[in-house]
């Protein structure tokens, strides 16, 4: 009985505190309370906040995984307090980084042997990791300007306008020109032809696409390795490749392994991807990898030994947890290649379902191709008014549902696009529950587009009840429906007001 009554008081405190914080003054305040409040109420103030974030699931504009199973989430919480950065006292999490950078290698076709060890390293996800990468050929191209004595202060990359944003971020950090191929109707990638074109005695790498963000399609790396190859032989330039297969890393092994556009391709020389898109991980986790160890230069590669035994490490970041690497490598060891082609061929299946219904409304154009990332790109047909397809985005929101309309880059700007990603937590039932909201909301917006809808005011009148014999003479009188206000009197109730 004390204990319940102590708590009682803790409670009430700490809600009298909250209520002077946060209640009595609308704007929150962004200074530490002077005094502290019960564990309880703490997370039911955050809790309670928190209820008014859209559902994750519910999130079609996002690529990141977000569903797990329990058994991996119960190993993300045992994990949480281990910091991956301190490998000298968490041997086993970093031999788990390690396996899963190997298994990565050996799916991206790495030129690796039987016993030996591929390069590679965990990042918090792809955008770390392109900057990595990125870092390792700006050096090598330096080194390589340095030793014939030739000026290297004019990097550049050549990229698709297609790229996602980390790119562009890479090259402004650190001070490399991004030469973008534009878009042209009909094309919403890289075009190989245009890109080697573009390629120079400064070019530090071209950056392929797995997997556009725009419209989820895989850009052609072959050809892309085969005409860059040319254009190094005949001018002697040695011009490499960088693959971006954040979204489709791990989509292409399992469902297009005869597809050519990793280690296979002499000319690619790293490759990241996103553990936390369809490596299937709760953000953040990504990996590069890269084809041996000359591709990554020994200068980039730091050594500390305050934590313990030597330790090498070559990130942009330090300090983390490791509970993305454990639930990584539980990916790998429960799922195998067998899981994860299941999983990617019923992501497809939910792809189809959708581009399928979406077609059948004959509203829309879809301009993601069926191969490449199970997402589903369209744009209204013949409608060039942009703001339909945001409008479209507003309404689908009231049902819960995030769907992004966005504009396409430089020279395609007059489109307007809406984009579904498929998920695995994106089933069929799923599909069919959001096509019926879709037909809904452009219900909607066709009613919305004739006009205000005519109103009737109608005022009520209650009066006292009355006897049986009023009632026998009241007469029943025909009215025509008239718009505008109209009086009606009912004979039973007790107020008297205005519906």
């Amino acid at each position: 009985m004390v204990l319940t009554h102590v708590q009682s008081d803790e409670a009430a405190a700490s809600a009298a505190v909250f209520a002077s914080r946060y209640v009595q003054d609308p704007v929150p305040s962004y200074e530490l309370g002077e005094k502290s409040i019960s564990k309880d109420a703490a997370y039911q103030i955050i809790h309670d906040e928190l209820l008014l974030d859209g559902s994750p699931r519910l999130n079609l504009a996002s690529f990141v995984t977000t569903w797990m199973e329990p058994e991996c989430d119960r190993l993300i919480l045992e994990g949480m307090n281990k910091n991956y950065a301190d490998m000298d006292e968490y041997p086993v999490t970093t031999e788990l980084q390690n396996r899963c950078v190997n298994i990565i290698a050996r799916l991206f076709n790495a030129p690796v042997g039987a016993g030996e060890t591929a390069v590679g390293v965990g990042t918090v996800g792809s955008s770390e990791a392109i900057m990595l990468a990125g870092l390792a050929f700006k050096r090598r191209w330096q080194n390589r300007r340095k030793a014939e004595g030739k000026p290297l202060d004019k990097p550049n990359i050549v990229t698709g306008a297609n790229v996602q944003v980390c790119w562009e971020k890479f090259a402004r950090y650190f001070e490399v020109e991004l030469k973008e191929v534009k878009l042209s109707e009909g094309c919403y990638v890289m075009d190989p032809d245009k890109a080697v074109e573009m390629v120079d005695e400064n070019t530090i790498c071209v950056a392929a696409i797995l997997g556009s963000t725009l419209t989820g399609e895989f850009e052609d790396v072959k050809r892309l390795n085969d005409l860059l190859a040319a254009k190094n032989k005949r001018t002697r330039w040695d011009t490499p490749i960088h693959v971006d297969a954040a979204s489709g890393g791990f989509i292409a092994p399992f469902l297009y392994p005869e597809l050519e556009w990793d280690f296979r391709l002499p000319l690619v020389k790293s490759i990241n991807v996103s553990g936390h898109k369809y490596g299937l991980v709760y953000p953040g986790v990504g990996w590069v990898i890269w084809r041996n160890k000359e591709d990554l230069p020994d200068e980039l590669i730091f050594h500390i030994n305050y934590l313990g035994a030597d330790q090498p490490t070559f990130t942009l970041n330090f300090s983390k947890g490791s509970s993305q690497i454990i639930a990584q490598y539980y990916q790998f060891l429960r799922l195998g290649f067998e899981g994860y082609k299941n999983v990617m061929e019923n992501c497809m299946e939910s792809a189809r379902t959708l581009r399928e219904g979406l077609l059948r409304t004959g509203r829309f154009d879809v301009i993601s191709k069926e191969d490449g990332v199970p997402l589903v790109a369209f744009t209204f047909r013949g409608i060039r008014d942009g703001s339909l397809a945001f409008k479209l985005s507003a309404n689908l929101r009231r049902f819960g549902w995030i769907v992004p309309a966005y504009t396409m880059p430089a020279n395609l700007e007059h489109m307007t696009v809406l984009r579904v990603v498929v998920r695995e937590d994106f089933g069929r039932p799923l599909a069919e529950r959001f096509l019926s909201h879709v037909r809904m909301a452009l219900s909607e917006l066709d009613l919305a587009a004739k006009g205000p809808v005519p109103k009737m005011r109608l005022t009520i009148e209650l009066g006292p009840a009355r006897s049986a014999e009023e009632e026998a003479s009241v007469k029943v009188v025909k009215r025509e429906a008239v718009s505008g206000h109209r009086s009606v009197s009912l004979v039973s109730g007790k107020t008297k007001g205005v519906c």
